[in-house]
């Protein structure tokens, strides 16, 4: 395999050059951003920071697949998106169900063959085309709030909320080729730049504001005065 070969997969890249698609280029500063302020929110709280530092990768290596359009900047765009995936599960795991460190990893890599056997079933879906791969993280998220519901709704709640986000960033991903024509050319592709960078820094929120009240994460509980 040729890993310098170069790829087209999405509607603003018209030919070759690194400014060739460049909203899809400058819109992963929204990733870079968002790690910034969630690093800075998470001081004290290595796993917040261990996510914000993920995200951070995530901007740098979409940044690289969306200038240099290889397939080896596409590699380096998709494995931070799947760390911080894997990450966030196994601190759901240990954090939101309060499970030791081997059921969380275990529970975690489960992650894997969950996605490998629901993306196909997505892909039926018309018009989803290759986001099919991300459809089966929002239902999990959905799974995770409706389960934690009774014993934290505002956390719940939280998940909810992040799953809604990644549902339309998906939406987004996949009209990119649809919509091409309709929008001259531009596409929606950098609409889930900017959601998705939403959405993980919400779902960083979230785990956040669980992390203090139930005085988890190397942070103290924060205190009405």
């Amino acid at each position: 395999m040729d890993w310098t070969a170069q790829v087209d997969g999405y509607c603003e890249r018209m030919a070759p050059g690194l400014w060739a698609e460049p909203w899809n280029a400058v819109t992963n500063l929204a990733f870079i951003v968002a790690a910034v302020i969630m690093w800075r929110r998470c001081r004290g709280m290595p796993m917040g920071q261990g996510l914000a530092a993920v995200l951070f990768m995530i901007g740098l290596g979409s940044g690289l697949f969306h200038t240099l359009a290889t397939r080896w900047a596409g590699v380096a765009d998709v494995l931070p998106i799947l760390g911080f995936v894997l990450l966030y599960i196994f601190a759901a795991n240990r954090d939101f169900w309060r499970l030791r460190v081997w059921p969380a990893l275990i529970l975690t890599v489960l992650y894997i063959p969950y996605t490998a056997t629901l993306a196909p079933v997505f892909a039926q879906v018309p018009g989803i085309g290759n986001s099919a791969a991300y459809a089966p993280l929002p239902v999990l998220i959905l799974v995770y709030a409706a389960l934690l519901f009774r014993r934290a709704p505002e956390l719940a709640r939280g998940l909810a909320i992040g799953a809604g986000l990644l549902i339309l960033s998906i939406a987004a991903r996949a009209a990119d080729g649809p919509t091409c024509a309709a929008t001259a050319g531009q596409g929606t592709h950098f609409l889930w730049h900017l959601l998705n960078a939403l959405m993980l820094g919400w779902m960083i929120e979230v785990w956040r504001r669980h992390a203090l009240q139930q005085g988890q994460g190397g942070a103290k509980p924060v205190r009405d005065h």
